[in-house]
C-alpha cells in the first residue's frame, strides 16, 4: 500500500507519534492500535517516509528495539531524553515495559 502525504492515515500516524512524551516509546503495532488498526507495517511505511519531522526514535519495534538502520542516530535521543534502556557490551534496546507509552 502507497500512501500520499495528504492522506488520512499518515495525518493520523504523525499526529499520534507527535504526542508521545519524551522518554517514553510506543511500538508500531501500539501506533496502529491507536488508530484501531493492526496495520502495524503500514505505520512503519508512514514513518519511513514521512516520519522526520516528528519524534521518530519513539517508535520502535516489538522487542524494544529502535527503528533499524538508525539505531546510532537514535541513541543520543534516547540518552538525552532519559528513555529507560537496558545495555549490554555490544548493544542495547528501550527498556520497553518501563517507557511504554499509551495516548489516553
Amino acid at each position: 500500500m502507497r500512501f500520499t502525504p495528504d492522506s488520512a492515515f499518515v495525518a493520523d500516524v504523525l499526529d499520534i507519534v507527535d504526542t508521545i512524551p519524551p522518554g517514553r516509546v510506543m511500538t508500531y503495532g501500539d501506533v496502529a492500535a491507536a488508530l484501531g488498526s493492526r496495520a502495524a507495517r503500514a505505520v512503519g511505511q508512514v514513518m519511513s517516509h514521512y516520519g522526520s519531522d516528528v519524534p521518530w526514535w519513539r517508535v520502535i519495534r516489538a522487542g524494544g528495539h529502535p527503528p533499524i538502520e538508525h539505531e546510532d542516530r537514535a541513541l543520543p535521543f534516547y540518552l538525552a531524553e532519559g528513555t529507560p534502556l537496558v545495555t549490554s557490551a555490544t548493544a542495547y534496546r528501550i527498556d520497553y515495559p518501563a517507557a511504554r507509552w499509551s495516548p489516553s
